[in-house]
């Protein structure tokens, strides 16, 4: 049996438990998993049961910390104001924020007299900063010192610290305006002569990032350091909370997702795809869609400006297909590595120039080795005339293709867009239209210097065929 096979019968075993009020068994069948198992059997019981077993749980407040958010908004729904308020009270401050943003306004205002004081003061102010920033990301739960301590007095406060702060590995030393000027970690003091001061031994220069920092800039800072903590401080250099590891690599996860939603033209998703309404699905693809409707009457527009040069030329119309495809594959390829290079800051806007210079000889190579393979086949298809033409096409078209995908993530970016809306679909598409120009050109060219050279005979036509 699965996890999922196992969560589904347990979620069941427990239900009929619940509504006999066996909450003692109940409780026993769960001793021996972990919180983030319980998460999932309770995810899979109604809200109405799934609470009366949470409220009896010893660590009801980090099994219901692991519940989806959704999850979480049906349980807030039906628990009593006092279960509620003392669940919440016992979460972590930024997961305790999230969830009161999720709230309606009739739950929240149900539940903020319910909570302490410093908690309610605490929830406003975290949830006052603005979506996707270091300020909605961070947490108030943290350990600090001050400077004048000795080892043994701040060993003696973490322990006070201890329960309420999400992590106590490193502990931050601020001053009497609460400004950062160090971070001291726990190895450091464990292994400190006890009448030592906080200020000789502390780490002076910290890395910190401000408190309307862009998210993904702030996990960008926790990676490249390795941190277990980032301290967050505001425009006057007050400590006002920390991002974690975890937190900050949920945002890199999230990131990730939405690039790869864009990348297929679809618009950032909201919660899980097996959740997700038809609706919902309906509106986040439709639009890119729509869009490159338009953006493919290029394409038709250049083939009707030479109907009769491809009237006359009916054995290369025949390639057409394979020849553009080629060129969208390959610029979707480009804008690929482009986009994830931008994306984790390996490449800037000024290495443009130099990455276009290396791009256009890796398109020359490859462009290059396509046109060998499609010659061959024209060679057999067609004569030598057919061969060369569609070397060159194909040669031409990739390398168009190559530059449009670098370059389409830079220019949005310039333009200040996201790199990663330069789509698979919408570099296809500009790919496209090119690569049937491209093409039609070099066919009208060839046709006016050696139009009877290339003229197919109906007889093989009907060969090709």
């Amino acid at each position: 049996m699965n996890d999922k096979d196992f969560a589904k019968t347990l979620a069941a075993k427990l239900s009929r438990a619940i509504e006999q009020q066996q909450f003692e068994q109940s409780i026993n069948q769960l001793q021996n998993l972990r919180p983030i198992d319980i998460a999932d059997v309770l995810a899979l019981m109604e809200p109405n049961l799934a609470w009366q077993l949470l409220e009896h749980l010893p660590n009801r407040s980090t099994v219901f910390s692991y519940l989806e958010t959704d999850i979480q908004v049906a349980l807030a729904y039906v628990f009593p104001r006092a279960i509620l308020a003392k669940i919440v009270g016992e979460m972590p401050a930024d997961e305790r924020t999230d969830l009161y943003k999720h709230l309606n306004q009739e739950q929240r205002d149900a539940l903020l007299p319910a909570l302490a004081q410093a908690q309610r003061e605490d929830i406003r102010k975290l949830s006052a900063y603005e979506e996707r920033t270091a300020g909605a990301l961070m947490t108030s739960d943290y350990a600090t010192l001050a400077a004048h301590m000795t080892f043994s007095e701040a060993l003696a406060a973490l322990r006070l610290e201890a329960p309420d702060a999400e992590t106590i590995y490193h502990a931050y030393v601020i001053d009497d305006e609460r400004k950062l000027l160090g971070v001291v970690s726990l190895r450091v003091l464990i292994l400190a002569a006890p009448e030592q001061l906080i200020n000789d031994i502390m780490m002076s220069t910290v890395v910190s990032c401000n408190v309307n920092d862009d998210q993904e800039d702030v996990a960008k800072v926790v990676a490249r350091y390795d941190l277990i903590a980032l301290p967050i401080t505001d425009d006057s250099g007050a400590l006002v909370g920390i991002v974690t590891h975890d937190d900050a690599m949920d945002v890199v996860s999230d990131e990730a997702t939405d690039d790869f939603h864009k990348s297929g033209g679809v618009s950032t998703m909201v919660g899980k795809l097996k959740d997700v309404s038809v609706r919902v699905l309906y509106r986040k693809r439709v639009f890119w869609l729509v869009f490159l409707v338009f953006g493919n009457l290029l394409s038709g527009l250049s083939i009707s400006n030479f109907e009769d040069v491809i009237a006359a030329n009916l054995v290369l119309v025949f390639f057409l297909p394979l020849l553009v495809d080629s060129g969208g594959n390959a610029g979707s390829q480009s804008a690929t590595l482009m986009v994830r290079a931008l994306a984790t800051g390996d490449v800037v806007m000024r290495d443009w120039f130099s990455l276009l210079g290396r791009e256009a000889v890796v398109a020359l190579m490859l462009g290059a080795t396509m046109a060998v393979a499609i010659s061959i086949i024209g060679y057999v298809r067609g004569d030598a005339v057919v061969s060369l033409v569609l070397a060159l096409s194909m040669m031409s078209v990739v390398m168009i293709g190559c530059v449009i995908g670098m370059s389409l993530p830079f220019v949005l970016n310039k333009l200040g867009f996201d790199p990663a809306t330069a789509s698979a679909p919408l570099i296809t598409s500009v790919c496209d239209a090119s690569g049937v120009l491209i093409y039609c050109l070099l066919l009208h060219s060839f046709c006016l210097s050696v139009n009877a050279a290339i003229k197919p005979s109906p007889t093989s036509v009907v060969v090709f065929l």
